[in-house]
Order: C-alpha cells, then sequence, then structure tokens
C-alpha cells in the first residue's frame, strides 16, 4: 500500500531538535503500530506549499496531519486543500484526516466547524467507542489519546457516522460512506511533545486549564492502538 500523508504544519523550530517534525512522529508511530500491512510506503507532501500528488491515483490512501491553523481561515494553502478533499471523497479515494484533518471532512463535506464554547481540549483526554468496526482491533471500549485543540465539528456531514465520542468533545471519531475517516485526537503525539506544546502556549491558555491538561499525562494514551485501527481501516477501504 502506498500511503500519501498531507503534512498541514510543522513542529515550532525550538521543539525540533528534541521531537523532530510531524512527519518524523507519523513515521515513527506507524513503524511501531505493528499494521501487518506488506510493503507499505510512504509518501509526504507539504501542502503549505502546494505540494500535491499530479494525481490522487500515485497513491492508494492519504491521511493528514493536524494544524495550527482552523479550517474555515481564508488562506489559500486551506481553500486548495478543502478542494483537494473533496476530489478524495467524490473519487471514493480512502483518507483519514487527523485532528485538522478530521476538522477538514466536516467542512470540505457541508458540516460545521467552530471554535468550541467548552474551551480548549489539551492533554490525555478519554472517550468512548459507541459503534465497533471489524476493523477496530483490538477491542476498546474507550480511547485515550493526546489531543490539542479549540476547534471541533459542530454539525456532521450527511451519511455519518459517530464512531467514538465524549461529553467534552462528541464527534470525536467520525466514518463518512466507507472511505473516510475523522478523529479529534493525535496518535502520533508523545506526551513529552504534549507537555512541551501546552507549555509554549500557557501565555494564551488559562492556567486551571494548562495544569489539568499537564496533570493529565499520567494516563497512558492509546496511540499505537489507534494508528493500527487507521491503517486496518485504510487497508480495507481499499480493498
Amino acid at each position: 500500500m502506498k500511503l500519501g500523508i498531507l503534512i498541514c504544519d510543522h513542529v515550532q523550530t525550538h521543539l525540533q531538535h528534541e521531537f523532530g517534525d510531524y512527519q518524523n512522529m507519523f513515521i515513527n508511530t506507524i513503524i511501531k503500530s505493528n499494521s501487518g500491512i506488506k510493503n507499505l510506503k510512504l509518501s509526504f507532501y507539504d501542502v503549505q506549499k502546494e505540494q500535491y500528488p499530479i494525481d490522487i491515483n500515485e497513491c492508494d490512501a492519504y491521511m493528514s496531519t493536524g494544524s495550527q491553523y482552523s479550517v474555515y481561515e481564508k488562506q489559500v494553502w486551506i481553500i486548495q486543500l478543502l478542494s483537494f478533499i473533496k476530489t478524495l471523497y467524490l473519487a471514493k479515494k480512502p483518507f483519514v484526516g487527523i485532528c485538522f484533518g478530521h476538522q477538514l471532512i466536516a467542512h470540505a463535506l457541508g458540516g460545521l466547524v467552530e471554535k468550541s464554547d467548552k474551551g480548549w481540549g489539551l492533554g490525555v483526554t478519554c472517550a468512548n467507542v459507541l459503534q465497533k468496526k471489524t476493523w477496530m482491533k483490538p477491542n476498546l471500549i474507550s480511547v485515550k489519546l493526546v489531543v490539542s485543540h479549540q476547534d471541533q465539528v459542530i454539525k456532521l456531514p450527511k451519511n455519518c457516522q459517530i464512531l467514538i465520542g465524549s461529553e467534552f468533545c462528541p464527534n470525536y471519531m467520525i466514518q463518512i460512506d466507507k472511505h473516510f475517516l475523522g478523529i479529534q485526537g493525535h496518535p502520533e503525539f508523545a506526551r513529552e511533545y504534549s507537555k512541551a506544546l501546552m507549555l509554549s502556549r500557557k501565555d494564551r491558555i488559562p492556567k486551571c486549564v494548562l495544569d489539568t491538561g499537564i496533570k493529565s499525562l499520567n494516563y497512558v494514551p492509546d496511540g499505537l492502538i489507534i494508528m493500527h485501527w487507521i491503517l486496518c481501516f485504510l487497508k480495507k477501504s481499499i480493498n
């Protein structure tokens, strides 16, 4: 399987020495996820620099990273990316959106994304599995992942199923038809990076929210399991 990863942002320069860039995080998590997919090849496209495949069939499936930006911002690269997501959907090309990518799916396909009145989602949070799919193995009744967001999917597109949700984030993981999947959490984020990211934003995060987020890092996230689920979803969607 050839997987194209759409890079929608970069790790802050002063943090890259310790944590690498998002490309490195995805490579490491995918390798460790034990997906069992033979001949998995990764291609990376920096969509902020307008890097895209010449033809969508360059890859069997696509995945997108998170971003500090909002999908409703009128930036040229975001508008182009939304158009590309629509193209993938209409072509029935398998796609998984993570955080910003999850919100891209909703915004591109007629849903609504807004800054949530619930405030920041930070650190390791827990959400409940509401629907179980055959590719969601090993089984979990709830999912713990690192999150970092203010925006949320408020209104769902048509033909959308909610697979995972919580009181704080009801539309945490969604599936549209058989080939589109979005998840608000970050399977690729390590807890150490989550802490560094929170501290780098402490001037705009309320102290009580920041303290709760850092305290939550005592929980062990299910990142490798969720990345395994994602790759199994893509494999099933391709077949």
